[in-house]
């Protein structure tokens, strides 16, 4: 009876740490919050401020961003992806370049890349980095907005 117990408390662990270890492993989990002094932009209208909260969600991870536009209106978007690199439709008002899906592969634990569409056309390229010591984390992109002009930013996030 007791081999059995064990058998069982083996196999139970090792189902549920996989996912435990993965979501641990993301370094991206948290809330996010612009440091606009630090960031730069070309061909956009920078946000007065925005928070970036991504959660684990199943083998994945929900991201969403809040925020004041540089015009004062409210904005709030986001996803649910599992990092497989398919696109997953955007909900909600403000998303970059006006884009309607993202899709996200995951490098390492650090290193997350995804992609912007609108409709089938690729808008955004951005690649996230979170430092090694976790508390910041830097977006590179490069995209096109709605009048076709080339946009590019360098976005500095600091772990809340």
């Amino acid at each position: 009876m007791k081999r059995i117990f064990v058998c069982v408390t083996v196999i139970a662990l090792s189902l549920v740490t996989p996912g435990f270890l993965r979501a641990q492993s993301n370094s991206a989990i948290g809330t996010w919050k612009l440091n606009v002094a630090k960031s730069k932009w070309v061909n956009v209208q920078p946000p007065k401020s925005e928070t970036r909260t991504i959660e684990t969600q199943g083998n994945g991870a929900k991201y969403t961003f809040e925020g004041v536009a540089a015009d004062g209106s409210h904005f709030e978007w986001g996803f649910t992806t599992n990092y497989d690199g398919k696109d997953s439709a955007i909900s909600g008002v403000g998303a970059p370049n006006g884009g309607d899906a993202e899709a996200l592969t995951r490098v390492d634990a650090n290193t997350t890349k995804a992609t912007t569409k609108k409709g089938a056309k690729l808008i955004q390229r951005t690649t996230a980095v979170v430092s090694s010591d976790g508390k910041v984390t830097i977006l590179t992109s490069k995209g096109t907005n709605a009048q076709g002009h080339a946009t590019s930013s360098t976005t500095v996030f600091d772990k809340q």
